[in-house]
């Protein structure tokens, strides 16, 4: 296949190599990511904060690949913060946003397609409530526009947000500095 024709139906190059065994390793490391900046996001912002409170008490949701590929799972607690919870859990998800193939979560995790664009090419499914799916993905998207360089965020997200260098930054720094905090409580706690 050639690469214009790649591109012209919205596939990168990168997509179009050879990955194999590097997809899952590499889809496992970005789910870990994705969920321990999430938490660190819900303790510092406040809009993703409101999102958060929105859903129910003890809410549980996950994010994986199918069959059996790389999955992170977290649960809210408190008011409005998300706990990171692994790779399993024992509680069951009240809601699941579902890769339906490790190449698909690939795409969206290597930030060649946006979560938008993953559903609009049903790549992505979810088991729940479509609300609480849609406020997950509001989540997602404001915190990959704080933490992500202006450059790849614009490719993860069907619109980049509003936002000056400087908010950015601070955001981020606030994010980063959560996600070390809670990294170094975690390991003293075992």
């Amino acid at each position: 296949m050639n690469q214009h024709r790649l591109i012209n139906e919205g596939v990168t190059p990168l997509a179009s190599l050879n990955l194999g065994s590097l997809k899952k390793p590499y889809v496992a490391l970005m789910m870990e990511v994705i969920g321990r900046a999430l938490e660190a996001s819900s303790q510092v912002d406040e809009r993703i904060q409101k999102e958060v409170a929105r859903l129910p008490v003890g809410f549980v949701f996950d994010m994986r690949a199918l069959p059996s590929g790389p999955c992170f799972v977290m649960q809210k607690v408190g008011e409005s913060n998300l706990k990171y919870l692994g790779s399993e859990s024992e509680l069951p998800s009240d809601t699941s946003l579902k890769f339906k193939h490790l190449t698909h979560a690939f795409l969206v995790l290597s930030f060649q397609e946006g979560t938008a664009q993953a559903f609009a090419n049903d790549r992505l499914l979810v088991d729940g409530e479509i609300a609480h799916a849609m406020k997950l993905v509001r989540c997602l998207n404001r915190m990959e526009s704080l933490i992500l360089p202006k450059l790849i965020a614009q490719r993860a997200l069907k619109r980049y947000p509003d936002i000056t260098l400087g908010q950015k930054l601070s955001a981020g720094g606030r994010i980063y500095k959560q996600l070390v905090k809670n990294l170094v409580k975690g390991k003293n706690n075992v």
